[in-house]
């Protein structure tokens, strides 16, 4: 499979099960636009060389993907990630505090993809985690890793917040928790202080983007 050789090819620096694990995840988290059937045909090759925990939570996102009506599917996603403070995907939206900070800090997510040879998608912002998993997965892994271990408590306040949505896609937030080490006790009471204010009111107006996941609808689009 062409998607699997791109996993394979990657530098060194995180297992291949991680990288796999990484890329499924940032299929599944992709809008579920026409493509979603292709792409769940494509995680359910990818994860047939995933074993563990990682492998079933996977499967139980697709499972209930698979299930769905396609309008119902896009109106959940849209509901949960894009009506939903606590669930964004953008992770310096919850780090950035205000305009001029997470502007910085997206820029910081642009200048590691430049680093290490790719340019930032011209469709979505570099910090959105569908993003970041794909260039985890098949350009970087060794920085992709540390972007999402930085960012380790974003992820972690994302998933709670999709647990409790009762969303599918809880399962594969916690499916690439699998792969980052163990959150620290500090990390754990900063994410249920995160949890609990919220992320910041305030976010730049940044045009949504794509690398090869498709973008979230812009608000005409709605």
């Amino acid at each position: 499979m062409r998607l699997l050789s791109r996993v394979r090819s990657s530098p060194a620096g995180a297992s291949l099960q991680d990288r796999l694990v990484w890329q499924a995840a940032s299929l599944l988290l992709a809008y579920p636009d026409e493509a979603l059937q292709q792409r769940l045909d494509t995680v359910e090759q990818l994860r047939a060389h995933v074993s563990g925990r990682a492998a079933d939570l996977l499967g139980r996102t697709v499972a209930a993907l698979r299930g769905a009506a396609p309008m119902d599917a896009a109106t959940a996603y849209v509901d949960v990630f894009d009506l939903r403070r606590r669930s964004t995907m953008y992770l310096t939206y919850w780090t950035g505090g205000d305009t001029r900070n997470r502007g910085s800090e997206i820029l910081a997510f642009a200048q590691v993809y430049r680093a290490a040879g790719a340019e930032p998608p011209v469709g979505e912002t570099p910090d959105h985690l569908p993003v970041v998993l794909e260039f985890a997965a098949t350009v970087d892994p060794v920085a992709g890793r540390r972007l999402l271990v930085e960012h380790r408590v974003p992820i972690d306040v994302l998933r709670e917040a999709l647990t409790e949505a009762g969303s599918p896609y809880a399962h594969t937030v916690e499916a690439v928790c699998e792969t980052l080490p163990p959150a620290s006790d500090q990390e754990l009471r900063r994410a249920e202080r995160l949890a609990q204010a919220g992320p910041p009111a305030e976010a730049i107006g940044l045009q949504p983007f794509t690398l090869t996941v498709p973008p979230r609808r812009d608000e005409g689009d709605r």
